[in-house]
């Protein structure tokens, strides 16, 4: 960082002693060594910075995913992601509800992160090799680890997708769903037409009026849409295949490494405490822990090789306890989970703790 910014100001110095020894005088020159000197400031200002100051976090999400995200009749936003909003606020704030929750279409998401409309996407976002790319965007730490699925009404017939011939496959427009069912059908020999819908109102009415043979998601989406289905729940199946990787993340913009490092270590903290089995509920309890490394973990003073009292700060820009502020205030990545997916039916699978068989694993905090 400091090299960056010696070299915008020596950039800036250059362009003025060229101004100064022109023949003509003029000042052109000097104004847009000013401007560069200026840009190159805010260039180097973390939004890690921008979010203190403003005291609020910028969270896109959305209003109307089961399980994951959505706005009650009271206003609030309630779900997996729209926890990892407050994880984030928790972490850099120490205030969980210090968010404004923006709810963005499918369409817009990736617009919205790159105009500055919001610091962070926490909105079930596949981490794919294009949009890491091309979209300016920089993901995170997964956070639940999917697969695309297919849901048929209870009395298709369908047993599996081999079954499904000739069929209307409906899916939402601009998602990794729509070219995946194209690439299954094929892969299958099977011919499908994927009718893609703008968001997932207008796919619920065209599959309710038998206009799709299935829908196709991210299965824990069907798993949130079946619960809310206008006939019940047992009026749909969701069919045994999952057919593809669909790793979800929050994501933030690319070329801020110090906000993407705050926002990836509060995600981390979740997972960490899961491990040493801290819950919202007995943190307290381990902050006089007799292991130094979960002392330093919660921000809590512990000696170091010189017997002194200290605390540890990663350099991160985080404050020391900002794991302690997580887990008290919004609970481990288990408490999370169970507090949004398990009561759809969802289980850990892959998505339980290295430990026990599944993937979350995070680097050590020391």
């Amino acid at each position: 960082m400091k090299l960056r910014k010696l070299l915008v100001v020596l950039t800036a110095l250059t362009l003025v002693l060229a101004a100064c020894t022109s023949d003509d005088g003029d000042t052109t020159t000097t104004a847009a060594a000013a401007d560069a000197a200026d840009a190159g400031g805010e260039e180097m200002t973390s939004l890690l910075d921008e979010v203190i100051a403003r005291g609020e976090l910028k969270c896109g999400t959305r209003d109307a995913l089961t399980g994951f995200a959505v706005l009650t009749e009271e206003g609030d936003h309630v779900g997996f992601d729209s926890d990892f909003c407050r994880v984030i606020a928790a972490a850099v704030l120490g205030d969980a509800e210090a968010v404004d929750h923006v709810d963005l279409e499918t369409a817009d998401r990736f617009t919205a992160l790159q105009s500055g409309q919001v610091d962070v996407l926490s909105r079930n976002t596949t981490w794919t090799a294009s949009r890491d790319g091309s979209e300016g965007a920089t993901f995170l730490t997964v956070t639940y680890y999917d697969g695309q699925g297919m849901m048929v009404t209870a009395d298709s017939g369908y047993a599996g997708i081999a079954d499904m011939d000739g069929v209307i496959v409906c899916v939402a427009k601009g998602t990794t769903t729509e070219g995946n069912a194209a690439a299954e059908a094929d892969r299958l020999g099977l011919d499908w037409e994927v009718r893609p819908f703008d968001d997932n109102d207008l796919i619920q009415e065209a599959f309710g009026a038998g206009q799709c043979d299935g829908w196709s998601a991210d299965s824990s989406a069907l798993t949130g849409i079946r619960a809310d289905q206008p006939d019940g729940p047992d009026s749909v199946v969701i069919l045994p295949d999952v057919f593809s990787k669909e790793p979800l993340a929050p994501l933030v913009l690319d070329g801020d490494t110090a906000w993407a490092q705050a926002v990836n270590w509060a995600i981390l903290a979740t997972i960490t405490a899961e491990e040493w089995g801290i819950t919202s509920a007995n943190v307290d309890t381990f902050l006089d822990s007799d292991d130094s490394n979960i002392r330093k973990f919660l921000g809590a003073s512990f000696e170091d090789s010189d017997g002194n009292e200290t605390t540890l700060d990663a350099g991160l820009g985080l404050p020391t306890d900002f794991a302690y502020q997580v887990i008290k205030q919004v609970g481990n990545y288990g408490e999370i989970f169970d507090r949004h997916l398990a009561p759809l039916g969802l289980e850990r699978g892959v998505n339980a703790l290295w430990t026990d068989g599944g993937l979350l694993y995070s680097p050590p905090y020391r």
